[in-house]
């Protein structure tokens, strides 16, 4: 046995969504690195753009699609453009909080349908071939407030917490198959998504205090759970939320 049996992606494709910022984009930069051709889909051109040139520019395989994850024909599209895919990784993301009782029927409709629906389609839709191909990792990025409240958790805990729910449900339905799910659970990282938060030094700093290791997290700091989660030496490990948060969680 050597690492590249265990960890090696050559001759897999992946498809990360929300892969051209933030913990996607790490991800996607890690996957290639790794061996494997990754699919792009994000909202913006010009990020995606950028996020390709520079995993081309290492040498290593990459391509982008702009998709609107926020409809169900959206994510329809992308599968039907995605083509034969080994790894999917869920990583695109809304973050609408308001207070619980100004919280909307439209805004809960567009976190649901970005943060649950659209994994959920994506599953649906890549899956098939992954069983028939025996090989299939599926990788879902989750929230502290999948199982903890804060900050007006509102929608976008629900929404982590159902998706959490979904992976599970993936791998008690397809891990016999060849076809593991599992959920990255970051703690708080510094990335667009929490640009709100992270405006603010104090907030910054009493955030940093809680985790284990003194500081908040960072897109690479995802690299090495996504390629081993990614990878064949992962096949036994399914159903599970791992977290990636420095200790934030049980501190």
């Amino acid at each position: 046995m050597d690492l590249h049996s265990l960890f090696g992606l050559s001759g897999r494709r992946a498809l990360v969504t929300g892969g051209s910022s933030g913990i996607g984009r790490g991800i996607s930069e890690a996957l290639a690195a790794a061996g494997a051709e990754v699919v792009i889909a994000a909202r913006g051109r010009d990020l995606i753009d950028e996020t390709v040139g520079r995993i081309r520019s290492e040498g290593r395989r990459a391509s982008g699609i702009v998709a609107d994850l926020s409809s169900r024909a959206g994510c329809h599209e992308l599968a039907d453009q995605a083509g034969d895919i080994d790894i999917l990784v869920n990583s695109a993301g809304i973050n609408i909080r308001p207070p619980l009782l100004e919280l909307d029927e439209p805004a809960w409709d567009a976190t649901m349908a970005v943060n649950l629906d659209a994994p959920f389609i994506l599953g649906q839709r890549l899956a098939p071939g992954m069983i028939e191909r025996e090989y299939g990792r599926i990788i879902s990025i989750s929230s502290q407030q999948a199982s903890r409240a804060f900050a007006s958790s509102g929608a976008y805990g629900a929404s982590k917490a159902a998706l959490e729910g979904l992976a599970r449900s993936q791998a008690e339905a397809w891990s016999a198959a060849g076809v593991t799910s599992n959920v990255l659970v970051p703690g708080f990282v510094l990335t667009r998504l929490n640009q709100r938060l992270a405006s603010d030094p104090d907030v910054v700093d009493a955030l940093a205090a809680r985790t284990f290791v003194g500081r908040n997290g960072l897109p690479d700091d995802f690299a090495a759970a996504a390629i081993f989660l990614a990878g064949p030496g992962s096949a036994y490990v399914t159903g599970q939320s791992i977290a990636v948060d420095g200790g934030f969680s049980v501190h």
